[in-house]
C-alpha cells in the first residue's frame, strides 16, 4: 500500500506549502542502543540499520521519541542521525528526529537533519508549550524555511487545546 502523509516542504519560496510525502512499506521508528557504560552504541545502530533494510524496512527514523531525543546530547543526536544516514546509504529513506518545542531549535535541527542528508524531518508541535493554532502555524512555517520535507508529528495531549487542527494543516497547505 501506498500511505500519503502530510508532509510540509518549501523547495523554491519562503512560504510554507504542503505536499504529500509518498510512503511505502514498513517504516521504523528506531530505538537509541546504549553500552553498559551508558554510552550510544553507534555499531550497534549500523548492525540495526543493516538488519531493517535486509528485512525490507522502506525507511528508518532515529532519534524521534523512541530514539530517546530527548535525553541525548546535541552531538549524539547529530552522530546518531548521521550514522544511520552514512549506514542507510540511500537503501531506503531516513527522517531525522529533528523535533523541539523551542522554534529555533527545531529549525536549527531541521538543517541538520537537511544537511546530514535526510529525506525528511519528523519535527513535532511545541509540547508543553500549549500553543495556539496561530502558534504552530508559524512553528511549522519557520521549519519549512529549511528547505526539507517535514512529517507533522502531533501529540494532543502533551500540547494543550487538542493538538493540531485539520484546519491548522490546511492553512499550511495554502
Amino acid at each position: 500500500d501506498l500511505i500519503g502523509v502530510p508532509c510540509m516542504s518549501s523547495p523554491s519560496t519562503k512560504k510554507a506549502r504542503m505536499s504529500k510525502l509518498q510512503l511505502a512499506g514498513s517504516y521504523v521508528a528506531l530505538v537509541t542502543p546504549f553500552t553498559d557504560a551508558d554510552e550510544v552504541d553507534y555499531a550497534k545502530i549500523e548492525e540495526l540499520v543493516d538488519w531493517h533494510i535486509a528485512e525490507g524496512t522502506a525507511g528508518i527514523l532515529p532519534c524521534g521519541t523512541t530514539g530517546e531525543s530527548p535525553t541525548l546530547t546535541d552531538e549524539e543526536q547529530k552522530k546518531v542521525i548521521k550514522t544511520v544516514v552514512d549506514k542507510a546509504a540511500k537503501r531506503c529513506q531516513v527522517i531525522g528526529g529533528g523535533g523541539s518545542n523551542c522554534t529555533k531549535r527545531a529549525v536549527a535541527a531541521a538543517q541538520m537533519c537537511k544537511d546530514l542528508g535526510c529525506d525528511v524531518v519528523l519535527s513535532v508541535i511545541p509540547y508543553y508549550n500549549k500553543p495556539t493554532q496561530d502558534g504552530i502555524y508559524e512553528h511549522f512555517a519557520a521549519v519549512a524555511k529549511v528547505g526539507i520535507p517535514i512529517m507533522l508529528y502531533n501529540i494532543p495531549g502533551r500540547c494543550g487545546g487538542g493538538g493540531m487542527t485539520s484546519r491548522t494543516i490546511a492553512k499550511l497547505n495554502q
